[in-house]
């Protein structure tokens, strides 16, 4: 996600570091940089030019005070500029209501019923509240069964009627809805190739007959600039209370997600950063700024630690940690619960600083994870309790159990006796850096 915008940006910062001082001369420099790096990432040029001007004005207009680098203060009027251009503040749902109705649209192929699903199971993640999926798309060949089968893989119920009106589905999902205590509806409408008159009439008699909290445009973030006029014309018929852009984890220049708010004044409520149906995260434009200039997300990381890992085993770990007593069975677990978290490379990208340590660039074989994982499964509770036992004839054992070669349970021997040296340090106060 904006990998080579932030690239390109922070090349561009790290010159100014090491000017004395922010001159005319040095910042025009910059600025010409970050226009170039902003235009080949597809943003909006009415965007980029009031942004360029903006921080032009306030760098050449700000007061320097001696304890502070030019440098820094620069990256500074960047980082709230761009805050600034992402929509300023993180803008939460309006779940008031009973049930709450939440109403998606969108054109074809903008990934709106999968985003249905991602957006029930987060609301239900979030707020341990139960959400009912609306199938109103009665025109695409089968859109009702995609959200059936969605449901099914989520466990949230999904309510439809066939091919009958849309607005009397809506209604009548509603009045189930009361009548057995869901919270929130989300309706998946129909689309279309393109907007029309027939698209928006029915939109709009659906808006008038459920009246919805939210009405949330899903659109697909790979669109480029064409992403601005189909927001617009949503916007002018249906009056959107915010956007959800999709495919943001994919080949995309990310252009959208900065042009959006400054162009269309409609707030980004939601990224989809994963085909995965968790694969949904809040939009909040100050950490997504972090992000972009290479400043990490340590709250974004700490968030999803919270939700995926189970604290009492966590402390428990920690715990058998300190006392030296961590073993393979102890190692499984906190691998299971790492597994939870999502791809390790994209959570490494979230740490302030991983640039510069080299970090980004880092792949994760999945299979390499899998690997380990059936070694471990394949020793007795007995040698996971204690490796040491883990002799040739046991590690022959386990190679074939495990469809890996004895080199590999060597491997994976010799790195754990290693870590529960390092963690043997930490415990007694004795560990010093390597340098």
């Amino acid at each position: 996600m904006f990998e080579s915008l932030g690239e390109h940006l922070q090349n561009a910062l790290h010159k100014i570091k090491g000017y004395g001082k922010i001159t005319e001369d040095n910042i025009s420099d910059m600025m010409r940089e970050i226009r170039l790096a902003l235009l080949e990432a597809d943003v909006n040029y009415k965007v980029v030019k009031d942004f360029t001007n903006t921080v032009k004005e306030k760098a050449l207009g700000e007061e320097v005070a001696s304890s502070i680098h030019p440098g820094d203060l620069f990256v500074k009027i960047v980082k709230d500029e761009l805050t600034e251009l992402l929509g300023g503040e993180s803008e939460e749902l309006c779940l008031k209501g009973d049930p709450a109705i939440l109403m998606l649209v969108g054109l074809q192929g903008s990934g709106k019923t999968t985003t249905a699903g991602k957006l029930a199971n987060f609301l239900r993640k979030k707020h341990s509240k139960k959400p009912l999926l609306v199938a109103c798309d009665v025109y695409r060949p089968a859109a009702i069964d995609q959200l059936k089968q969605l449901g099914k893989q989520l466990n949230i119920e999904v309510y439809e009627e066939g091919k009958k009106d849309p607005v009397e589905i809506s209604l009548h999902a509603i009045s189930y809805a009361k009548e057995n205590g869901y919270d929130y509806v989300l309706i998946d409408t129909a689309g279309r190739l393109h907007i029309d008159l027939e698209l928006m009439d029915e939109l709009k008699n659906i808006c008038s007959a459920v009246h919805p909290q939210e009405v949330l445009l899903v659109i697909d973030s790979m669109m480029g600039q064409d992403a601005i006029h189909v927001i617009t014309g949503f916007h002018e018929q249906l009056s959107l209370t915010g956007v959800i852009l999709t495919k943001l984890d994919g080949d995309t220049r990310g252009g959208v997600a900065l042009s959006v708010r400054h162009l269309t004044h409609v707030p980004i409520k939601f990224i989809g950063v994963s085909e995965k149906l968790d694969g949904l995260d809040s939009f909040d434009p100050e950490r997504m700024a972090g992000r972009i200039l290479g400043m990490g997300d340590i709250i974004s990381l700490v968030e999803k630690a919270t939700e995926s890992i189970d604290e009492k085993e966590a402390e428990k770990t920690a715990k058998r940690m300190q006392e030296g007593k961590f073993d393979l069975e102890d190692f499984l677990s906190t691998m299971k619960q790492m597994k939870k978290l999502g791809p390790l490379e994209n959570l490494i990208k979230l740490i302030p600083g991983a640039k510069k340590m080299g970090l980004t660039d880092v792949k994760i074989d999945p299979k390499q994870m899998s690997h380990i994982e059936a070694i471990v499964l394949s020793m007795t509770p007995k040698e996971r309790r204690n490796p040491d036992i883990i002799k040739a004839s046991r590690k022959t054992r386990i190679a074939a159990g495990s469809g890996t070669s004895v080199q590999e349970v060597n491997k994976l021997l010799q790195q754990f006796d290693q870590m529960k040296k390092m963690m043997k340090q930490f415990s007694n106060g004795n560990f010093k850096l390597p340098f």
